[in-house]
């Protein structure tokens, strides 16, 4: 069954061709932007900081808009309208775990975005600034899984943000505040090695260096198995949470009408 709603939540954005091709070009355009500021902040510092130089800078920038994509870092409100408009009943009424069913179909878009959205940035950081990456194996199956866990976990995370619409009437303020929360943290605007250090020790208390920073880490041969354990950690605990949230929601929900 779960295998199935993997499926059709491939096909379902891969029907939006378009739509992908120009995120994928945006995807490049920013990572252009993003490398040229970055890298002109290193060679400012001396040429290197906090351990990257100009090659892993600019490897940084372009694995981050490849992965953008696959791990969704941005708004998903879906469930947050189910759960307004009543539509909700229908999921809990479906032989089926709501969050798993969820949880599979976002895998199945996260499996679609690999190619269209991860690659395109990867051939135009190649040709603009070029690439600094392992020439052995064991960090790419190893950031493969870390990958996998930070889309798991980014949904995880939007989950808990769109249970807020059992208590809530309007998602607005908690989906902005998770925006910036986790656009800062996750290591999207700079790496989170480049933090202060009390800002660092406070993304080390959330899970969002786990959605980018540490895939990215794995890939480079930065990071190892324990940081893919520390993500594996942060996503079975965000699930607990958001299935006993859910069902806290659900004791609390009223649906009127036919």
């Amino acid at each position: 069954m779960y295998a199935t709603l993997f499926v059709l939540g491939f096909r379902r954005w891969s029907a939006y061709g378009l739509a992908t091709f120009g995120a994928a070009f945006t995807n490049c355009v920013f990572g252009l932007i993003r490398s040229a500021v970055m890298i002109a902040v290193v060679g400012t510092a001396g040429g290197t900081l906090a351990g990257y130089d100009r090659a892993t800078t600019a490897t940084y920038v372009w694995l981050g808009q490849a992965l953008i994509g696959p791990v969704m870092l941005f708004t998903w409100t879906e469930l947050a309208q189910r759960i307004r408009s009543g539509d909700i009943a229908v999921d809990l009424a479906r032989p089926v775990d709501p969050m798993l069913s969820y949880l599979a179909a976002d895998l199945g878009r996260a499996a679609f975005s690999v190619l269209p959205r991860g690659i395109p940035p990867l051939l135009a950081g190649l040709l603009i600034t070029g690439l600094t990456l392992p020439h052995t194996a064991a960090p790419y199956a190893l950031g493969a899984v870390s990958v996998a866990i930070a889309c798991a976990l980014s949904f995880a995370c939007r989950w808990l943000v769109n249970l807020s619409a059992f208590w809530l009437l309007d998602l607005r303020g908690p989906m902005t505040l998770y925006l910036v929360l986790s656009g800062v943290l996750c290591g999207l605007v700079v790496p989170v090695r480049w933090f202060p250090h009390w800002l660092a020790v406070v993304a080390a208390a959330t899970p969002f260096p786990s959605l980018l920073q540490a895939p990215i880490d794995v890939l480079t041969g930065k990071a190892g198995l324990s940081t893919v354990l520390t993500q594996a950690l942060w996503l079975l605990g965000l699930l607990g949470l958001g299935r006993a949230v859910f069902a806290l929601g659900t004791r609390k929900l009223v649906v009127q009408g036919g």
